[in-house]
């Protein structure tokens, strides 16, 4: 139970849809969601296979606890090969479309091959079929979930769907859903849209059933009470969002600011949560209207935002006059500190772009900071640009060349490579903040150690929802660490990444864990699931996940060698802050970490560990 037992596979090529049942053996190894299907194209797919190939497989899952009453219970992944790194990829969404689609249900659809033509699929529970998608093709996502709605009459429709960016091979595309969630890192929108896939449009009415139903509205009822008296879920993320961290990360001094190059950002409280909710003089609005809560979520994280009217970026354009998703942490550093923009309307502006054309923000942004040191130093120039001064602190740089990577049109299309093969192009990779192909988000490693060693070692790029050590070294959550201390860091790193693959393979937030631990989770899942579910197996199969994850990319050509941070975090050490003078320690980190994980000094997972794991 809580599972619904059926897979949709979609053939793009043949244009069938078909179900099957879900392999159990798997489900209770691998739980759900991230790792289910990780497993199921770990088995299905060559490693070595060209993301953007037909070959390539694109599979969206829910978690056991996608779609019941848990608090946070409406999440969904897309899981594939990505084309930013050329590794594993697995990108989570929230919003309404996870429960839609389990109560449509489906545990998974997995989709293969290459329509010849744009097509979207159509999803009424059990009833599944490909329509044709010319007419949205082109279009944005706020076009396609409207006019799919209007097509069929429906408007509690819930549509995932991709922007131009995605059709035109922007490699950092997301698949956008409810308008303002996304599924955001990694370029599985890009994915979606080498298969010639535009939209998914889901409408479910069966319902879930759980193990235990009496059970189970106990144990969840007991663990919201939980985060409502929990300070940061029950008070700082439904005031502020996760934007309450600019000024905290920033006055740590572990703000990466204009391409790394500082740690600290002079403008940080203009874009900052208190900024948000402040006032304006121009119009005596707030830019923050309120808050926004996905399916079943007791948190409410999510920000309302409207422009200021007046402002040159939304002057004529109607489309950007009511309110929308609004900034989140990642994205205004992004937008914000990374490029040296302190101008919050143009953030929000640029953040409007990224949700209406499925472009990940903090790709986008990290880019174009990039983008903005090799102007600085001559290697891009004006006239490649368009005409445009790439000039750290321009926010008329930002929100032009956000529309047109969001198009990917002139010089947009160089900023859609990502910073990997945009730095590369113009001789200088060492620009490139990444790991493993993918662009680091606001975390210094040189003020937040543990961070270092989590980019490093993310199986898809450089990630800080991986192992978000932040709430230890920052937060004191679970316990206080020192962020400038490297001692204990692989132990902490190697514990947040097991638990958080069980979290994530759930169903439910992964922001749940500021107050929960898997003592909290356990009992949830096994009142839900078949089986014993106990905290010690999650983290069990988490480490599981962990360990699939490393052998894929493994398998795909990636060796410890690109276990590293860009040569700036290890060499350049920060100038400012209580970091000033230091680096990211990651060589006292990793070779302890290996270790701890079972692995060689090369990085292999042993025929013991894999053996203790049931892989082997």
């Amino acid at each position: 139970m809580s599972w619904t037992g059926k897979i949709l596979r979609v053939n793009l090529t043949e244009g069938t849809c078909k179900s099957e049942p879900l392999n159990m053996k798997w489900a209770r190894e691998y739980l759900g969601q991230r790792g289910l299907a990780t497993k199921y194209l770990a088995e299905e797919t060559d490693p070595k296979v060209d993301p953007l190939s037909p070959d390539n497989k694109m599979i969206m899952a829910t978690g056991p606890l996608t779609g019941t009453m848990a608090s946070t219970g409406g999440r969904y992944s897309i899981i594939t090969k990505g084309p930013l790194t050329n590794a594993i990829a697995c990108s989570n969404s929230g919003g309404h479309f996870g429960n839609e689609m389990k109560n449509a249900g489906w545990d998974m659809i997995i989709f293969e091959g290459r329509a010849p033509k744009p097509v979207y699929l159509l999803v009424e529970n059990e009833t599944a079929k490909l329509m044709d998608a010319s007419e949205f093709w082109g279009k944005s996502v706020w076009e396609t979930d409207e006019g799919l709605k209007a097509k069929h009459q429906d408007p509690m429709l819930r549509v995932a769907t991709i922007g131009v960016s995605g059709e035109r091979g922007v490699m950092y595309a997301c698949v956008v859903n409810d308008l303002h969630r996304a599924a955001g890192r990694s370029g599985v929108g890009t994915v979606m849209g080498s298969k010639n896939l535009k939209a998914v449009a889901i409408r479910g009415t069966r319902g879930v059933r759980v193990k235990d139903p009496l059970r189970f509205m106990q144990v969840t009822t007991e663990q919201k009470r939980v985060l409502a008296e929990n300070a940061v879920t029950g008070q700082g993320l439904p005031a502020h969002g996760t934007q309450v961290l600019m000024n905290v990360i920033n006055e740590t001094g572990a703000l990466p600011t204009r391409n790394f190059r500082d740690v600290q950002f002079e403008g940080a409280h203009d874009i900052s949560a208190e900024a948000m909710a402040t006032p304006r003089k121009t119009d005596g609005q707030t830019n923050l209207k309120t808050n926004q809560g996905c399916f079943a979520c007791t948190i409410a994280c999510g920000r309302v935002s409207q422009l200021d009217q007046t402002h040159y970026t939304v002057i004529n354009r109607p489309e950007y006059w009511g309110a929308s998703g609004g900034l989140e942490y990642e994205a205004a550093w992004a937008l914000g500190a990374a490029t040296g923009v302190s101008d919050l309307e143009a953030l929000t502006f640029a953040n409007f772009v990224c949700n209406e054309q499925s472009l990940d923000p903090i790709t986008f942004g990290a880019t174009l900071a990039a983008a903005m040191e090799l102007y600085d130093l001559g290697l891009i120039t004006k006239e490649q640009t368009g005409g445009v001064e790439l000039t750290f602190g321009s926010a008329e740089a930002l929100t032009t060349m956000v529309e047109l990577t969001g198009r990917a049109e002139g010089f947009g299309r160089e900023l859609g490579l990502g910073s990997k093969r945009l730095c590369e192009k113009y001789g200088r990779p060492d620009l490139s903040m990444t790991v493993k192909g993918q662009e680091f988000p606001a975390y210094d490693p040189r003020g937040i150690q543990g961070m270092g060693l989590t980019y490093a070692t993310s199986n898809r790029g450089a990630c800080h929802l991986r192992s978000y050590t932040v709430s230890s070294e920052i937060l004191g959550i679970p316990v206080k660490t020192d962020p400038l201390q490297t001692d204990g860091k692989a132990a902490l790193v190697k514990a947040f990444q097991d638990a958080t693959a069980a979290v994530d393979s759930s169903g439910l937030c992964v922001f749940s864990t500021f107050a929960w631990t898997l003592d909290n989770i356990a009992p949830q899942i096994d009142a839900a699931c078949e089986g014993e579910w106990t905290a010690e197996y999650l983290l069990e199969v988490g480490e599981r996940i962990w360990n699939l994850e490393r052998q894929y990319n493994l398998a795909a050509g990636l060796t410890a060698a690109d276990d590293t941070l860009p040569k700036r975090l290890l060499k350049d050490a920060a100038k400012t802050g209580p970091a000033k003078g230091l680096v990211a320690g990651l060589d006292k980190m990793l070779p302890e970490y290996y270790e701890l994980r079972g692995w060689t000094p090369d990085g292999v997972p042993t025929t013991q560990t894999l053996q203790r794991l049931s892989m082997a």
